[in-house]
C-alpha cells in the first residue's frame, strides 16, 4: 500500500483518498514500533474526523507496544507540551490546522518535544506504516470496533474504534491537563503588571476556546484587570464561519470590526489547532508577523541578555535588525517553524525560540 500523506514536516492529507482511519491505525503502529516510543500522548482539533482519526491512531500505538494517554480536543501546543512536561516519548496531535475542510493530517514530536520530520524519522514511519497487510489492518481495527463504520459516517465524525475497547487493553488512559498548560502560559508573565486592557479573542470555531476559558479562569481568580471579548468562539468542526486561517484577509474582517466596535486595546485571532496566533492594534489593522517576532525577541532579551534567537528566514529584518542591536547571536532556521521544545507559546506564523 502506498501513502501519500506524508510531507516534509507533518502529515497532511485529502480525506478518504489519502488519510482514513485504516491509514491512521497504520500510522500509529509505525511510530511506535519506529521510533520505540513505550508512552505516547494524543490529541486532536475540531475537526470531525480529529476523533475516529485519533481513536484509530491510538489503536494502532498500542499494537505497536505503546501506552497511550489522550488528553482529548487540544490544540497542537497542549500536545507538544505534555510531551516535554509529562515526559512522554512521542506525542501525536490529530490535526489539518488552517487546510481546507476535506483536509486532515498529523503533527509527530519524540522525546522532549522534538520534532519528527523528513529526516528525522518522518519517512522511515512512513515506510514502515505501509508493509502492513491490508488483512492485518483490517482486522486489528475490527478488534477495537463493533463493526466498521463506512466513509459517510467517518466524515460525519463516526469512529470505528469504540473508547472502551481501548480502555480494556491496559494501555489507554484519558487525562485533563489543561491547568498544567494554563499554568505554564502564565509562567511567561508577571500578572501584577497588567494594566486594566480589553481584548477580542478570536478562536475561529477551532480548538482554542477551550484554552481560552481555561486562561480567563485562572486570570479572574487572581484578579487580573483584561476583559475578554469572545468572536467565534465555540469549538465547531464544521467551521460555521470559515475555515480558521487568518493570514487571509478575508479572515480577519470580523477580528477587525470586533476591535473597532468595542473600542478593544488589541485583538487576537487563533488557527484551528492554535499553534499559530495572528495580532490587531487598537485601529483592528492587522500587524504582520515579523514585526511580532522582533518584539517577542526584544522581551526575550530584555529578560534575558544571554539569549540566542532562532528565527524564520522568509521575512527577518525586522527580527534581525534587533537581536544585532542588542549584540547578541541570531540564527536563521529551515524554512518550517522551529521547534517547540523549550518554549511552547503562542506564537505567530514566523516562530522563534530563546535558546540558553
Amino acid at each position: 500500500m502506498q501513502i501519500t500523506c506524508f510531507k516534509a514536516y507533518d502529515i497532511r492529507g485529502k480525506l478518504i483518498e489519502q488519510l482514513d482511519e485504516q491509514v491512521a491505525y497504520r500510522i500509529g503502529r509505525a511510530f511506535a514500533e519506529y521510533m520505540q516510543a513505550k508512552t505516547v500522548v494524543v490529541g486532536g482539533d475540531v475537526r470531525l474526523t480529529s476523533q475516529p482519526l485519533k481513536l484509530a491512531l491510538s489503536a494502532g500505538l498500542i499494537d505497536g507496544g505503546a501506552t497511550v494517554t489522550d488528553l482529548g480536543m487540544t490544540g497542537t501546543e497542549e500536545i507538544y507540551f505534555a510531551t516535554k512536561h509529562l515526559g512522554f516519548e512521542g506525542g501525536i496531535e490529530v490535526t489539518a490546522s488552517h487546510n481546507p475542510i476535506d483536509y486532515n493530517g498529523m503533527k509527530l514530536v519524540k522525546t522532549d518535544s522534538k520534532p519528527v520530520s523528513g529526516d528525522t524519522g518522518l519517512f522511515a514511519i512512513r515506510d514502515l506504516a505501509e508493509t502492513y497487510s491490508i488483512g492485518d489492518v483490517q482486522t486489528r481495527l475490527e478488534f477495537y470496533s463493533n463493526g466498521l463504520v463506512s466513509e459517510q459516517a467517518f466524515i460525519q465524525g463516526q469512529a470505528s474504534v469504540e473508547v472502551n475497547k481501548l480502555l480494556a487493553t491496559d494501555q489507554y488512559s484519558v487525562l485533563d491537563n489543561m491547568q498544567a498548560y494554563v499554568s505554564h502560559m502564565l509562567s511567561y508573565i508577571d500578572t501584577n503588571n497588567i494594566t486594566p486592557i480589553k481584548l477580542v479573542v478570536n478562536a475561529g470555531n477551532g480548538a482554542a476556546g477551550d484554552a481560552l476559558d481555561a486562561i480567563q479562569s485562572a486570570l479572574e481568580a487572581a484578579n487580573v484587570p483584561i476583559e475578554f471579548i469572545k468572536v467565534h468562539h465555540q469549538p465547531d468542526g464544521t467551521f460555521p464561519n470559515g475555515i480558521p486561517n487568518p493570514l487571509l484577509p478575508e479572515s480577519r474582517v470580523d477580528t477587525a470590526n470586533a476591535v473597532i466596535e468595542n473600542a478593544a486595546n488589541m485583538g487576537i485571532a487563533w488557527d484551528g489547532d492554535f499553534d499559530r496566533c495572528f495580532l490587531f492594534d487598537e485601529q483592528g489593522d492587522f500587524v504582520e508577523g515579523y514585526y511580532i517576532v522582533g518584539l517577542l525577541a526584544k522581551a526575550f532579551l530584555d529578560k534575558d541578555p544571554g539569549s540566542k534567537i532562532i528565527y524564520d528566514p522568509r521575512l527577518y529584518w525586522n527580527t534581525e535588525d534587533i537581536v544585532l542591536f542588542y549584540q547578541r547571536v541570531v540564527y536563521q532556521s529551515k524554512v518550517k517553524p522551529v521547534t517547540h521544545l523549550l518554549k511552547n507559546v503562542c506564537a505567530p506564523r514566523m516562530r522563534y525560540m530563546a535558546v540558553k
